[in-house]
């Protein structure tokens, strides 16, 4: 990760417990409520292999309520996965969820209904309230490369440790 120069210490463990938390139970809310109609579609099933250090690395099955109308994986629930592994990456880190402000995805080649897909999201600089993450989705089987999205993610909000500024 870019950044500060100096060392700083590891994040605390709970950043990391609460990412996968928010992973695993697709998309809970950090304080434990159930807010997550919204993520807990394109999360739906997913197993989580990595969440700490600023990675998130998870597989899920692609179902039939996230395909298109020719059996294949559709882009948006793509986009929305993506999305949240890239957050979730941020959270092991910083312990906040932060929203997309910059979202670039390319898309590979199709995933199909059935077919085991990796996202594998890394937290790669941090500037102040944006961090920037990139995510890789691959066919588990084949290696395959699915779609690569690249984002800015901020916050309004300081986070837990931060003491507030006058400035």
């Amino acid at each position: 990760m870019g950044g500060s120069a100096a060392a700083a210490a590891p994040p605390p463990a709970w950043m990391a417990a609460g990412a996968r938390r928010w992973l695993e139970e697709a998309g809970v809310a950090f304080d434990g409520s159930d807010r997550r109609a919204f993520n807990a579609l394109p999360l739906a099933g997913t197993r989580v292999s990595l969440a700490g250090g600023g990675r998130a690395v998870c597989s899920l099955r692609v179902t039939a309520e996230l395909t298109d109308g020719e059996g294949n994986w559709h882009p948006g629930a793509i986009a929305a996965a993506a999305d949240d592994v890239c957050a979730a990456a941020i959270m092991s880190v910083e312990g906040i969820i932060k929203v997309s402000v910059h979202y670039d995805i390319s898309y590979f080649s199709p995933a199909k209904l059935h077919e085991e897909v990796e996202l594998d999201g890394r937290v790669v600089e941090q500037k102040g309230k944006m961090t920037a993450v990139t995510v890789e989705i691959r066919k588990k089987d084949s290696g395959e490369l699915v779609a690569i999205g690249r984002q800015w993610m901020s916050t309004t909000r300081p986070k837990k440790d931060q003491a507030s500024s006058k400035l």
